[in-house]
């Protein structure tokens, strides 16, 4: 005897090999024996084999028209050989019992379960939901095959192009769009991102990166809401015999920072430092600090950057030359001869602006020759150079001084033997580059004067204030490395705690309020210092283990990172452009790291680490060949021409610093998976 009977949501056949009260030991067309409960069990035939009335049954079934089915069916509860028998005749055979069954079974929007082979009818609304929504279902099926055959013969339908960072990277699983994509990738058997480069989906290399940025991090746009900046009500007191002066690229619109200098000649020389002062007027909660907390950080890149705050509101704070700016300044007396600091004295007041020097216009004047030597001239030194020489002059000796210092509790020189690159996109003017400008590409050493002059300033501020901060209890956002050992690398939180790199006590971000959200923050905590002094614990916005503050410090920590990230793609985009219209195809390279099978290498005259192949001695110069330059994914190898070098010792490459981060190509990660089952059930989480 076989029997036809249910298991885990199956209909199978099998033969009795023997039976109790309960249950049977029935044995599948496989070979494998189970064990049946009788209640399981739905028909007991002599023939055919199970195998042949399952595939006769589930033709018929396939036939079977369901709203007629639906129509003949009795009101309440009946059995699959009860409908047969209305639908096909009054002695169903037993092949149009089975389909029945088989019909019933899978048709749960005309017919619900009731038990083992017995159903009901769904009510007629039901009936007519579930048909709409299968036929939608269709309907979107069709538009899917439709979408995957365009993609696959290199075309992309719009509703894909539009949805292409989301299909991408946050990708709703169960939309048509991805599952176009998966589907035409599977059939092509291409990557999804070459296929939708290859369809046009992409429409340039700068835009993908530049669009992809904008989904993930600004999903609503650049734009800021209409917001008025609010005027700085304290009664200010303008300070007196200071004549402060900014330096920073003539790119910069957020003049931060201003630095003065009194008392020449007289033994005991004050050095202002002067920080725009945002705190004064911005209220943490307040509309505009809601965009800044939003944001935490000014985006910079080639070309191009994402402000903080709104220009407006920049402009009513920035440290302008040709009046006097609200400001929080820090004075900091030194003896003239020794340059020993003698104390420091924190203000808030008005400070008058007399010029705003520019790197690019200045470095090649403001020299060290001509800082240190009085007699030095430099052909065509503008006017407000020729002005303040004496105070630069001053805080030049000052500065090497301090670096000094510092260099003794770090334990070791720092490492300035790379430059800067400095990125200009020909007739931009600041505006959205679009991804094909001419980039030109030029460098300043690291450790310039005018740059050694403004950072060291800005940590002596920066660690000063953390420092007096720490002493009174108020809590800031600090940035803090245990040591200078492999692998110890700089970590933000809310105490005092030493840098090792930078060779100080401690060091609160405190200079950039227009740009970094952390310097804000630091100077709300810095201005109720100043006003309360030893009770400004009790007054500060943000009170000691506040949890808003580690939410601050978690949220900056994140976004700081994710823009650092882009810059640096960024810049590689260009540099990689920048090979491609120069007609660059070979370079001179230095190792740097080994790699599996090859070497990872820095060119000497571009910001460009890159892997060759082969294994080389590091701190090698090569010549190298460049390859195939791949735009989307930033990425560019070489292959080594001829070794230019004596190796260097193990010592001397030892020697170089490796504190920065590379940035090199990697793959992009995409969350298109092509092994997402075809048919995803529409209650699947995305």
């Amino acid at each position: 005897m076989f029997v036809l009977f249910e298991e885990a949501g199956k209909y199978l056949g099998g033969r009795v090999l023997s039976e109790a009260e309960s249950s049977a030991q029935v044995e599948l067309d496989t070979g494998k024996r189970v064990k049946v409960k009788g209640a399981n069990i739905v028909l007991r035939f002599e023939k055919p084999s199970p195998a042949e009335l399952i595939a006769e049954a589930r033709t018929l079934a396939a036939t079977l028209d369901l709203d007629l089915a639906w129509e003949f069916a009795a009101e309440g509860e009946f059995g699959f050989a009860e409908l047969a028998a209305d639908y096909f005749s009054d002695k169903p055979s037993l092949a149009q019992q089975a389909a029945a069954l088989f019909a019933l079974f899978e048709a749960p929007h005309y017919f619900r379960r009731a038990g083992k082979g017995r159903f009901k009818k769904a009510p007629a609304e039901i009936v007519q939901q579930a048909l709409a929504a299968i036929e939608k279902k269709k309907v979107i099926q069709a538009q899917i095959t439709e979408w995957a055959g365009q993609l696959a013969e290199g075309v992309c339908p719009a509703p894909v192009r539009e949805q292409l960072y989301k299909i991408l990277f946050k990708p709703d699983k169960n939309a048509p769009e991805y599952k176009a994509v998966v589907d035409a990738a599977r059939a092509t058997q291409r990557p999804p991102l070459d296929l939708l480069e290859r369809a046009g989906a992409i429409d340039s290399p700068y835009q993908f990166h530049w669009r992809r940025f904008l989904f993930e991090n600004f999903p609503k746009g650049t734009g800021f809401p209409a917001l008025a900046a609010p005027a700085i009500v304290d009664d200010l007191p303008v300070a007196t015999g200071v004549q402060a002066f900014s330096i920073d690229d003539s790119q910069t619109t957020e003049i931060d920072d201003a630095l003065s200098v009194q008392g020449l000649g007289t033994g005991t020389v004050t050095v202002g430092i002067h920080i725009a002062a945002p705190a004064l007027a911005l209220t943490p909660g307040s509309a505009i600090d809601n965009v800044a907390r939003t944001r935490m950080s000014t985006v910079y890149m080639p070309g191009y950057k994402i402000t903080m705050l709104p220009d407006d509101v920049v402009n009513t704070y920035t440290l302008l030359e040709g009046g006097e700016r609200p400001a929080v300044s820090l004075y900091a007396r030194f003896d003239e001869a020794t340059l020993e600091l003698q104390g420091t004295e924190t203000k808030l007041e008005r400070v008058p602006i007399v010029a705003n020097l520019r790197h690019d216009q200045l470095d090649t004047v403001v020299t060290q020759p001509w800082l240190e030597d009085a007699s030095f001239e430099s052909a065509d030194t503008p006017e407000a150079a020729a002005r303040l020489r004496a105070p630069l002059s001053f805080l030049f000796r000052l500065a090497k001084q301090l670096k000094a210092q510092r260099e003794v509790v770090r334990g070791k020189p720092e490492n300035f033997n790379r430059p800067d690159y400095n990125f200009r996109l020909v007739g931009n003017d600041g505006a959205e580059p679009v991804g094909n400008e001419q980039v030109q590409i030029t460098t300043r050493q690291r450790g310039a004067p005018l740059d050694l002059i403004v950072s060291e300033a800005m940590i002596l501020a920066n660690s000063t204030w953390g420092s007096w901060l720490g002493e009174l209890g108020v809590p800031g956002l600090y940035r803090s490395q245990a040591s200078l050992a492999p692998g110890i690398k700089v970590r933000m939180g809310t105490r005092a705690l030493p840098h090792a790199g930078l060779g100080v006590k401690s060091y609160a971000w405190s200079t950039s309020p227009l740009r970094r959200y952390t310097d804000l923050v630091n100077q709300w905590q810095i201005i109720a210092a100043a006003r309360h002094g030893k009770t400004a614990a009790l007054a500060a916005p943000f009170k000691p283990k506040d949890a808003d503050l580690f939410s601050i410090l978690s949220g900056f920590d994140a976004a700081y990172a994710t823009y650092n990230a882009y810059q640096g793609g960024m810049e590689r985009f260009w540099t990689l452009k920048y090979l491609q219209q120069q007609g660059i195809t070979e370079l001179e390279a230095s190792v740097i790291k080994d790699l599996p099978n090859g070497a990872l290498v820095r060119a000497e005259t571009l910001p460009l680490v890159f892997p060759v192949a082969g294994q080389q001695e590091r701190g090698a110069r090569l010549r190298v060949k460049l390859g195939e330059i791949d735009e989307i994914a930033l990425d560019v190898t070489g292959t080594v021409l001829e070794r230019l070098d004596t190796p260097k010792t193990d010592a001397a490459a030892a020697d170089e610093e490796g504190d920065d981060e590379e940035v090199v190509a990697g793959p992009i990660a995409i969350a298109v998976d092509l092994t997402d089952s075809e048919a995803a059930p529409e209650n699947t989480p995305a």
